[in-house]
């Protein structure tokens, strides 16, 4: 059927009275063939609202025009419309009645070789047409079954009869599937269950509409459960009307609990009606009114009695409580009794009188021309509730009986006109019409009420599954967070293990960078280390004080390029053999300048600089200030003197 935002109601209603839900719903019926008129607005807007909030659509010709530019919108509208809430066996014990009680009697009035048809309408993703399956398979037999059953199982949702046709369901949606029928009519694999197909052959899908589509015919059995209370009651009316068509004689209908059959009696009778279970109510061949005896008159022998006969037909006239006057062929009024000269305001002298010259003519209907009828069909004439206002103002309601008075010859002797007062059975049954119209209304706000509770219940469910789903998913999500906390927290530990190592050789490495620095500083000469490109990467205090330089501004540079009082220029050659590995070490003392620009003679010895696998990787210069020890030291053992001069 699917957070809500916000929306605002009271635009809602707004958007009903000015018509533009209408427009949404007959948009809806020419771009995609739904038609929604007929159903409950309340409930419908309701629905449609729940999108729109999705979405964030203030109105609904807003709603329209996003649908205009977002046709997938269709697909999640029409499955928020359309509620498929259903299970197998729902109400359990309304189908132990149906598989005790109804289908037994069925089977025995179809006899042991009819077929039977049965049409689950509103099928959704197909539990009830598959539930009705198992009953009748039980009750019949396997072959039985699948020779003389077809179950028509419609919907107007093409998703859930896509769901319906694949016959799959997890443990869940099989809870209420006693064991042995679980086992006897699914194939499990895994928690999943598949409606077995020697069963699933007898259940045939197919989209339907119920208020559009034509009825499925010759119907035994037709379930139709929780799905007529979404409409209003005139399409109720028409799609009961289509069930009624499409049931044989003494067919069953099967309804939810949430709908009732009160005003169609004439149609369908309860079979029971606490589980909304009726019959079909054949239509009969009725006469269009009954036909009335002719009473007739036996003629007085004995001329001494004929006076007192006439006399005492004539006193019985008068005190009959029905107001009747006798006409002749010639439409002269020959008889009127007591009650119609009181009720027409008649005379004594308007006896023998024409018609014509009598308002009685023409009030309160028009009398010669019935009279004609009479005279030229020579049959009775039954005209119901003609209305008479009296004198004082008062209504009265009368039932005309136009009789033809024919003698043993077949001669025509006249008319006879009876006004029967039927007053106060009109209004009597003028207060039972509106008393039954109030009941109506009375069981049909019950019937809405229950309607809207149980769309009300159906969307509670909807809602309760889908936090359910949504607190499996955070469950989910809560395990994977555990689970990357715990690697977070193993990763943590092996980085705190590699951060302790590296504290322990970063320290040694000081302690190590701590001798070195003690070695230099212990040694009498300047100590300068160059990479094999000459680049400075030692430069010791002493070579500061040598030379003036900083260790921050020497590091790094090229030690040609180097702003001292040393001609490195004239050491070039040996510096760079010595680096390459060329020489193993070379001794020079050139004059220089120190940094406090004084002439000095400085020994210069190169030594290369190699790896444990004695690969050149450099070469080191250890420079000694000798200035006062070129004068004793003999000519034998002087090293070259490199004049600092160009």
């Amino acid at each position: 059927m699917p957070a809500r935002k916000p929306t605002s109601r009271p635009q809602i209603a707004t958007d009903v009275v000015d018509g533009s839900l209408e427009a949404l719903l007959d948009y809806l019926k020419r771009s995609r063939g739904f038609d929604f008129t007929g159903y409950k607005r309340a409930s419908l807007a309701r629905r449609i609202e729940k999108r729109m909030g999705a979405v964030n659509s203030k109105s609904f010709s807003d709603y329209v025009d996003y649908l205009e530019v977002h046709p997938e919108e269709f697909s999640a509208l029409f499955n928020t419309i359309l509620i498929n809430v259903t299970s197998f066996f729902r109400d359990d014990g309304t189908f132990e009645f149906l598989q005790k009680e109804v289908i037994p009697q069925l089977l025995e009035r179809k006899g042991p070789n009819a077929s039977i048809r049965v049409w689950s309408a509103g099928c959704a993703s197909g539990e009830e047409p598959y539930t009705l399956a198992i009953l009748f398979a039980e009750l019949m037999g396997a072959e039985a079954f699948r020779e003389r059953v077809k179950i028509y199982a419609t919907d107007a949702d093409e998703d859930a009869l896509t769901r319906a046709r694949l016959a799959v369901y997890d443990e869940k949606a099989l809870g209420d599937v006693p064991e042995p029928l679980r086992a006897k009519y699914f194939d499990a694999n895994d928690g999943i269950y598949t409606f077995r197909k020697e069963y699933r052959r007898q259940v045939i899908f197919g989209r339907h509409d119920l208020i559009q589509d034509a009825p499925i015919s010759r119907v035994d059995l037709l379930v139709c459960r929780n799905v007529l209370m979404y409409f209003n009651a005139e399409t109720q009316a028409r799609i009961l009307s289509r069930f009624h068509f499409a049931l044989n004689d003494g067919g069953i209908l099967f309804l939810g609990r949430a709908e009732t059959l009160l005003s169609h009696a004439t149609t369908f009778t309860p079979v029971d009606l606490k589980r909304r279970i009726s019959m079909k109510v054949p239509r009969a061949n009725l006469s269009l009114r009954d036909r009335l005896l002719l009473v007739a008159q036996n003629g007085l022998e004995d001329p001494a009695s004929l006076a007192q006969n006439v006399r005492l037909r004539e006193v019985a006239l008068d005190s009959a409580p029905t107001a009747q006057v006798v006409l002749d062929p010639q439409g002269t009024v020959v008889l009127a009794n007591e009650r119609a000269r009181q009720l027409f305001t008649l005379s004594v002298e308007d006896v023998g009188r024409p018609l014509q010259d009598l308002k009685l003519s023409y009030r309160p209907v028009e009398l010669r021309s019935l009279i004609d009828q009479v005279n030229n069909e020579r049959r009775p004439l039954l005209v119901r509730d003609v209305e008479f206002r009296l004198a004082n103002g008062e209504i009265r309601w009368f039932d005309l009986q136009l009789n033809p008075l024919i003698d043993t010859s077949g001669a025509m002797l006249g008319v006879s006109a009876a006004y029967a007062d039927v007053t106060a059975p009109k209004r009597l049954q003028s207060e039972l019409e509106h008393t039954n119209m109030e009941l109506e209304a009375a069981y049909e706000e019950l019937q809405s009420t229950n309607e809207e509770l149980e769309t009300t219940n159906e969307e509670l469910q909807s809602t309760v599954e889908e936090l359910e789903t949504t607190n499996e998913e955070l469950q989910s999500t809560n395990e994977e967070l555990e689970t990357m906390n715990e690697e977070l927290h193993s990763t943590n530990e092996e980085l705190n293990t590699i951060n302790d190592e590296l504290r322990l050789r970063s320290e040694e490495l000081h302690e190590v960078n701590g001798f070195l620095e003690s070695v230099l500083a212990s040694l009498r000469g300047a100590v300068v280390v160059l990479d094999r490109d000459l680049m400075v990467i030692v430069w010791s205090e002493r070579a500061t004080d040598l030379w003036g330089l900083r260790e921050q501004e020497a590091l790094g540079k090229h030690f040609f390029a180097l702003d001292i009082g040393l001609p490195v220029e004239k050491l070039k050659g040996a510096i760079k053999s010595t680096a390459s590995g060329e020489m193993k070490a070379d001794e020079f003392v050139v004059e220089a300048t120190n940094r406090r620009g004084r002439p000095i003679h400085v020994r210069v010895v190169a030594m290369p600089l190699v790896s444990v696998k004695h690969e050149p990787r450099g070469v080191i210069l250890v420079m000694d200030d000798v200035s006062g020890e070129i004068g004793s030291i003999g000519p034998a053992k002087r090293p070259a003197i490199v004049s600092g001069a160009p």
